[in-house]
């Protein structure tokens, strides 16, 4: 079949002649559910448990990371909450890396990654991760173990709320990434492996 009586056959179909302009796409159904904060929070950690994560809700963030990396070696990102939190500060802890090349190799060596998240999303349990000289990507991806320290104020419903708050990410980021559980695939023999293209174990902080 030719590709004009192919692209004919879609015209067609879609009601269309040849020449016809494309109409506009309809307008994005965005709806955001009214969530209380403390409803936000409780179905945020509910998720990230049901995956197979650890989460909690802590007022001593700082103490939590200290306790969870005892005896391990971390990077942390340069997101400006993890230093107010004074989690940057902590033994055992590197910060402050913009070297790329000094970044990989180190996350490469570590054992746990630690970041902030620029959003999560309390019906699914995910992070939010915009790609930035403050929360570089493979810290989060890297490590066999990630530790997300998130401020409640930034859980929100879902993929609505984020969109009605973030339409074009492109425009801010070179990339956005979405994490929900720890890393984990089926593809051999639908077995499901852990830790096979991400960090295996997940903690999220919410603070």
């Amino acid at each position: 079949m030719s590709r004009d009586n192919i692209l004919h056959k879609i015209r067609t179909a879609l009601g269309r002649g040849a020449g016809q302009a494309v109409a506009d796409p309809p307008a994005a159904r965005i709806r955001v559910p009214q969530v209380s904060m403390e409803a936000r929070i409780a179905s945020m950690l509910e998720r990230v448990r049901a995956l197979a994560g650890e989460a909690v809700e802590s007022d001593d963030p700082r103490g939590f990371v200290a306790g969870a990396i005892a005896g391990k070696t971390a990077v942390a990102s340069n997101a400006p909450f993890l230093a107010e939190c004074g989690i940057t500060s902590l033994p055992g802890v590197r910060s402050g890396i913009t070297d790329r090349e000094e970044l990989r190799a180190l996350c490469a060596a570590v054992d746990v990654g630690i970041t902030s998240a620029d959003y999560a999303l309390a019906d699914t349990g995910t992070l939010v991760m915009l790609s930035s000289p403050q929360e570089a990507r493979m810290i989060s991806l890297l490590p066999p173990a990630h530790i997300a320290v998130v401020p409640r104020a930034r859980i929100l419903t879902g993929l609505d709320e984020l969109f009605s708050l973030l339409p074009n990410p492109a425009e801010s980021t070179s990339s956005l990434v979405l994490i929900t559980g720890p890393s984990r695939t089926a593809d051999i023999e639908q077995i499901l492996v852990r830790g096979v293209h991400g960090p295996g174990v997940l903690t999220v902080v919410v603070v």
